[in-house]
């Protein structure tokens, strides 16, 4: 009956994962649906479009095509009435994968992970199926099996890297625990799983934070440009709200996008364009307000933006360094060189991930390149990040390493010394009897007790005289 319990109670966390991040489009659409079109509007619409976007925000690319009307009454060319956008606002991908974390760990909490990550996979891919097949709307269009395979993909990874790092921290009686009495018999060997997760958590974590610095200062510096994009934009409240709204749903992107400018390789806003630490190259953009944030030129100065990473890699080897020495295990230096190495590769696979999702199409023609280029800003990253672990991991040990070492040691012997294990401990009877186990010699040093003879008692029976 347990089990059954955490297979509904996972279904139903997928179900909610999903309706939350339904509901967080549908409620706004509806306001502005009516707004725009008033009461009379065609409601049969509002679905498909809010299903189209839940997609789009899971990475699913949208096929735009403008009707032959539209092209004709604006006046664009034919070229540019048919395109895909790819450029996924990562809000909601972000949500979703949080979620999922948070379930998949109480899965695991309860006993059963696997059992949870499956029943909640497969509901919210029924979910996902569902949205795929009713949500189709006639001027986008998402290929069908990535609409379904997409969102359970990113919903599968959130609660299976949750359920296993909490069954990696407090066992599960089962399969995890079997692999970590594994990793444990490799000796020295054994703690670089858990501090290579635990060092990329880090390096994630700290130049995520750098990110998000960068972009508000950047919206203090530059943040008349962007009001004067709003204003040239020339739109009603409406507009005002849904451009305000996707600007915070492609904030994770622009995350993304200041950690490739961070790491050096930068980014490009349309084919043939850069925008990096080492020179801007912008030709003709679109009049989107985020835009107004893109340095107009940069100077080669800036390129001393990419000690940040290092000092990034350099805090996760130092938080690592410390755990090693709190637990002695700091001494053997290869192991120390593989946690380095292994911190670099995890954390340039997750950024080389993360470019991808922010990257993409955002219109015809020369927008069809949009964002950071993976391989090169997986391979900045990675670099920086080792150098920086490298310099903490791999340091001469200090001398209060060497200091706390003798301490420990110290420690450790005195523990085993006969005034202070209790296996050596022998009571005064044993000291009057030879044949008593673990009997002491006597000496004519020890001191006896007074009351031999129980003339005091011992509070129980008076002893014979």
């Amino acid at each position: 009956m347990q089990r059954l319990l955490v297979a509904i109670l996972a279904a139903v966390d997928a179900a909610i994962a999903a309706a939350v991040g339904l509901a967080v489009l549908l409620a706004p659409l509806t306001l502005l649906w009516t707004l725009a079109f008033g009461a009379s509007a065609d409601w049969g619409a509002l679905w498909p479009v809010a299903g189209t976007l839940w997609q789009f925000g899971h990475g699913v690319p949208i096929d735009i095509a403008v009707p032959d009307a539209v092209v004709s009454a604006v006046g664009i060319s034919p070229d540019a009435a048919s395109f895909t956008l790819s450029l996924t606002p990562l809000a909601f991908l972000t949500f979703t994968l949080l979620f999922a974390a948070r379930s998949g760990s109480r899965a695991a909490r309860s006993g059963a992970w696997l059992l949870g990550v499956i029943a909640g996979s497969v509901a919210f891919g029924l979910i996902a199926t569902a949205v795929a097949i009713t949500a189709r709307a006639d001027l986008a269009q998402a290929p069908l099996a990535l609409a379904i395979l997409l969102p359970v993909a990113v919903y599968l990874t959130g609660v299976l890297c949750g359920a296993v790092a909490y069954a990696w921290r407090e066992g599960d009686a089962g399969l995890i625990d079997r692999i970590h009495d594994r990793v444990d018999s490799w000796g020295q060997w054994s703690v670089l799983p858990a501090e290579i997760v635990r060092g990329t958590t880090a390096v994630i974590v700290a130049l995520a934070g750098i990110a998000g610095l960068a972009v508000a200062l950047l919206v203090a510096v530059r943040g008349g440009e962007v009001v004067a994009l709003f204003q040239s934009a020339r739109v009603d409240t409406t507009g005002a709200a849904v451009l305000t709204l996707g600007h915070i749903a492609y904030l994770p992107t622009l995350l993304v996008w200041a950690i490739a400018w961070i790491a050096g390789p930068g980014f490009a806003v349309g084919t043939g364009t850069a925008v990096s630490p080492a020179g801007t190259q912008l030709g003709v953009v679109p009049g989107i307000p985020v835009f107004g944030l893109l340095p107009e030129n940069s100077s080669i100065w800036m390129l001393i933006v990419v000690l940040l990473p290092v000092a990034a890699g350099a805090f996760a080897g130092w938080l690592i360094r410390s755990r090693l020495v709190w637990q002695d295990a700091a001494r053997p230096v290869a192991p120390r060189a593989v946690i380095a190495a292994g911190i670099a590769l995890l954390s340039a696979g997750i950024v080389a991930v993360a470019a991808v999702l922010a990257s993409g199409s955002i219109g015809p023609g020369r927008m069809a390149d949009v964002g950071p280029h993976a391989g090169w800003t997986a391979l900045a990253v990675g670099a920086e990040v080792l150098v920086g672990a490298a310099i903490m991991l791999l340091a001469p040990r200090h001398r209060d390493e060497l200091a706390e070492e003798r301490t420990d040691r110290w420690v450790a012997q005195m523990g085993t010394s006969p005034t202070a294990d209790p296996a050596a401990t022998f009571t005064w009877q044993d000291a009057g009897d030879p044949s008593a186990p673990d009997a002491a010699p006597n000496d004519s040093n020890d001191t006896q007790p007074l009351d031999d003879h129980g003339f005091f008692g011992d509070g129980s029976t008076p002893a014979p005289r």
